[in-house]
């Protein structure tokens, strides 16, 4: 049952094309009618990951979405990720329960910043990482050049599984190298011949192809299942999401190439998919999905057994059991209830303030999956309602975003006020635009100097430790934190209190 899953995320540096590639897919595996753009406002068609209104307006992706879709038989998961680097966290969160990646990489550009963020989190968690090189249709970078990019910036061998026939305007299609055809590049439909029936090509077109794909097999990497399996090849597709050019043969091979549901770690073990014990672990929570019942959907992922809708699970985390009676499977911001699912499945749970981001639900022996990756923030802001009257709205919005992970909470320890801490000044403006319209109130940020947190692992610390330098403030759970406002700040405070160690968000353990 487990072979029959595909769960994958899309990662990429912002418009490279993450989003666009996501609704072809769609558009192919049959789960929308009509593929719509990131930028939509002239033709109100809007991307379909992109479901909160704030996405719509400013054209990007800022929380991670679920679509799930059956093609030829496979459940194939879709996990839409932020490429911004301000939503780095939901996103590395979002990595945590995938099996697959499939990096997007603007041939103009090449390999990006947030590109190489994204590609060490898969490393470290051994995420199998296919590739698609997007933008063909313009004028790039030489393909030979981007897989030497590849090659030498992520150490890492690539595969290509097609090779394209000029570039740009000169684009004339892409060329399989294992069945020997040509998908002619034509915006109408979609047209794949012999290559020796390839008309449409000169001379010298089919020569530097002959050269090229000569060369590819001389001096180029031999296929290897187990390295792509292992992260050290990445198998790579050249295409034009926008223009929908090369995205089906992308879609075709990713079946076959795409891992299976993959063993999870769980307290020094490796939970096996095929276990008879169910498990999983909830890796995002959302709320205001559904405006007009402003609920709140907990994420699971499914690691091993079988799940089923109101079966009895226990919270790990408090040894708390319940019932899982309302479950659903997901297509963006639509849903419908399922019964059952399997080891790679993304379940919706409706969530009622029981669950937490990291949490892991099990039947049997009780078990923890591994920590969901904290980091810490960069910015920081003294928040507070414009009007006190709507103190229990702002409250409850307050408490609703933190546990979504869309802001951090911090809180002075004597009259506790409240701070948030951001990644990025986008967060900041997300947050104050979903106060407004989930939660109906208006906020004020009075900004902050500081720039670094770090969290007080060992050491007395007194109550004097706030001054122009730095700020004590606690974080959820209560631990003392350490607000710098620069690295200066942090090295003198270390010479000064050696025996107080400091950690970042990484390090700190519960």
């Amino acid at each position: 049952m487990t072979a029959s899953r595909k769960t994958f995320a899309i990662i990429s540096h912002p418009d490279a094309g993450k989003t666009t590639l996501t609704e072809k897919v769609l558009l192919l595996g049959g789960g929308i009618r009509s593929a719509g753009t990131v930028k939509g406002k002239k033709t109100g068609k809007y991307a379909t990951s992109d479901w909160m209104e704030i996405e719509k307006q400013r054209g990007i992706s800022v929380t991670s979405s679920v679509m799930q879709l059956d093609y030829e038989g496979t459940q194939i998961n879709i996990l839409d990720t932020p490429g911004h680097q301000d939503f780095s966290e939901d996103t590395y969160r979002t990595l945590t329960a995938v099996d697959t990646a499939v990096m997007v990489i603007d041939s103009v550009k090449g390999i990006e910043a947030q590109t190489l963020k994204l590609f060490k989190v898969c490393r470290m968690r051994g995420i199998p990482i296919l590739t698609f090189i997007n933008k063909l249709d313009r004028e790039g970078k030489e393909p030979l050049d981007l897989l030497e990019e590849i090659e030498e910036t992520l150490d890492m061998e690539t595969y290509p599984m097609n090779w394209p026939i000029g570039t740009g305007k000169r684009l004339k299609g892409i060329y399989s190298l294992s069945a020997d055809n040509v998908e002619v590049f034509d915006e109408n439909e979609r047209r794949i011949l012999p290559l020796s029936e390839a008309d449409m090509l000169e001379d010298y077109e089919k020569e530097t192809l002959e050269e090229e794909t000569m060369l590819l097999q001389e001096a180029g990497n031999a296929f290897s299942a187990e390295k792509v399996k292992r992260g050290e090849m990445t198998p790579v597709f050249f295409g034009s999401a926008l223009a929908n050019f090369g995205v089906q043969s992308f879609l075709d091979h990713f079946v076959e190439l795409a891992a299976d549901p993959q063993p999870r770690k769980a307290e020094g073990e490796f939970i096996q998919p095929d276990s008879e014990q169910f498990s999983g672990f909830i890796f995002k929570i959302q709320a205001n999905m559904n405006p007009n019942h402003r609920d709140r959907i907990a994420f699971l992922r499914v690691c091993s057994g079988s799940f089923e809708r109101g079966m009895e699970v226990k919270l790990s985390r408090s040894n708390k059991k319940m019932k899982l009676n309302q479950s659903h499977s997901f297509f963006a911001s639509d849903r419908e209830t399922v019964d059952k699912a399997m080891p790679g499945d993304i379940v919706g749970l409706y969530d009622s303030g029981n669950f937490q981001v990291g949490d892991t639900l099990c039947t049997g022996q009780s078990l923890q999956y591994e920590e969901m990756p904290q980091f810490p923030p960069e910015k920081f802001a003294k928040v507070t309602a414009k009007n006190a009257l709507k103190h229990k709205q702002y409250h409850k919005g307050m408490e609703q975003l933190v546990q979504e992970g869309t802001i951090q909470l911090y809180k002075t320890p004597y009259f506790e006020d409240y701070i948030i801490g951001a990644v990025g000044e986008l967060q900041f403006q997300v947050f104050e635009y979903r106060m407004k319209n989930e939660y109906n109130v208006d906020i004020e940020f009075h900004h902050m100097t500081h720039e670094l947190a770090r969290w007080v692992v060992k050491g007395e610390i007194g109550d004097n430790m706030t001054d122009s330098r730095k700020m004590l403030v606690e974080d959820q759970q209560k631990r003392p934190v350490l607000l710098f406002e620069n690295d200066f700040a942090l090295r003198w405070f270390q010479d000064k209190h050696p025996d107080v160690t400091l950690a970042t968000g990484w390090e700190v353990m519960e």
